[in-house]
């Protein structure tokens, strides 16, 4: 018969309250660089604050938006590479909130782990909050998890809550999109944060390493697949805030075919065309990895065009000039027709475009 012990400590379970005091004293300089008006990112309260009225609202909509990371955390965890995460982490909230014309306000984070690392936790949230910088977004909070026994090893997982808001009658929801309109497409910075799980079987499959160079860029193939995903807020608002913008889609998971007729009116169609900007490399290594076809590529992926704006032929040109002016690579890739039925998207374009022997139509919706 095994001596009970007497007395039984957190750490002793696999929680270590001292690791997580340390965590929230490395990350308070990194909240506080991320102040904004209506919010002073202290941290340690039950709940974060932000004043409205001093972010110079006088009758604002709230909008809200969540997100993750998804699988391509287990990149950064093989890769040992934790500083861009955070950065995905803020842009597929953020990006969701600005195609409603919302502006982002504030964000909180969660961070779920088998035993807390403080170095690696410090770098996830020194990323968040850069993509909070990058935003106009106050870091106000968060929590962190340390849950022995519900993850394995390194493994963590991300969680990203984000609170814009916009003044009453200014929200876009597509309604006034029609037929003539024109499509713009902002390149993306690489696969974003969508695909992953096919991305990862591809390089465990053909026998790739995340340190291997990447042959077709500078650094290592991981450095290429935790490119952080590009944040649209600046740009987009202030082609939004000029009057210029109609609709916006986020090209997420789903990729062209799925995100884009979500911000139609019902019997319109949005043909886009490949010709009109060229595939990254980063997507054509993955298309030929996995003899990919178009179609799938067009409903997985972003394709190197990572916000789709959609604007009146009038005003093409200025919302262009608008965007680029913030920093943006704006292409024309398509415009809006008219069709019977529920909206949906068209891709089509020539063999010399995706990797096709001829040409080829993707297409969503009831025809």
């Amino acid at each position: 018969m095994t001596e009970k012990r007497q007395s039984y400590t957190y750490k002793d379970a696999g929680v270590d309250i001292d690791a997580g005091d340390a965590l929230v004293e490395n990350i308070k300089p990194l909240a506080a660089s991320t102040r904004r008006a209506g919010a002073d990112a202290d941290l340690g309260g039950f709940g974060g604050l932000f004043d409205l009225k001093a972010a110079g609202f006088k009758d604002p909509i709230l909008v809200a938006a969540n997100d993750g990371v998804g699988t391509k955390l287990k990149v950064a965890i093989d890769a040992n590479k934790h500083d861009t995460v955070g950065i995905d982490l803020v842009a597929m909230c953020v990006n969701d909130l600005v195609v409603q014309g919302a502006e982002p306000l504030l964000f909180l984070d969660y961070m779920a782990t088998g035993k807390l690392d403080v170095a690696q936790m410090t770098d996830v949230v020194a990323g968040i909050a850069e993509g909070c910088r990058q935003a106009g977004c106050a870091l106000i909070g968060g929590e962190t998890a340390e849950m022995p026994g519900m993850y394995s090893g390194a493994d963590y997982d991300l969680a990203g809550f984000a609170v814009g808001a916009a003044e009453r009658g200014t929200l876009l929801n597509g309604s006034d999109i029609c037929d003539g309109d024109v499509i713009l497409g902002l390149t993306s910075s690489g696969p974003h944060s969508n695909g992953y799980s096919l991305i990862r079987r591809l390089v465990d499959d053909e026998g790739h390493s995340y340190s291997d160079p990447s042959g077709f860029n500078d650094g290592t193939l991981a450095d290429t697949l935790l490119a952080p995903t590009k944040i649209y807020v600046r740009s987009t608002l202030a082609a939004i805030k000029g009057g210029y913008v109609k609709g916006l889609a986020h090209i997420t998971g789903g990729g062209f075919l799925e995100n884009i007729p979500r911000v139609l009116p019902q019997g319109l169609l949005a043909e886009i065309d490949t010709t009109t900007w060229q595939l990254p490399a980063v997507f054509q290594w993955l298309q030929r990895e996995g003899q990919i076809s178009a179609r799938e590529m067009a409903r997985t992926f972003n394709c190197g065009i990572g916000m789709v704006v959609i604007v009146a032929p009038e005003h093409a040109s200025k919302a262009t000039e608008v965007m680029k002016a913030n920093g943006e690579t704006v292409y024309q890739i398509g415009y809006i027709s008219s069709k019977d039925g529920v909206s949906a998207c068209r891709v089509s374009g020539s063999a010399s475009t995706w990797g096709e022997t001829k040409d080829w139509s993707a297409q969503t919706g009831t025809q």
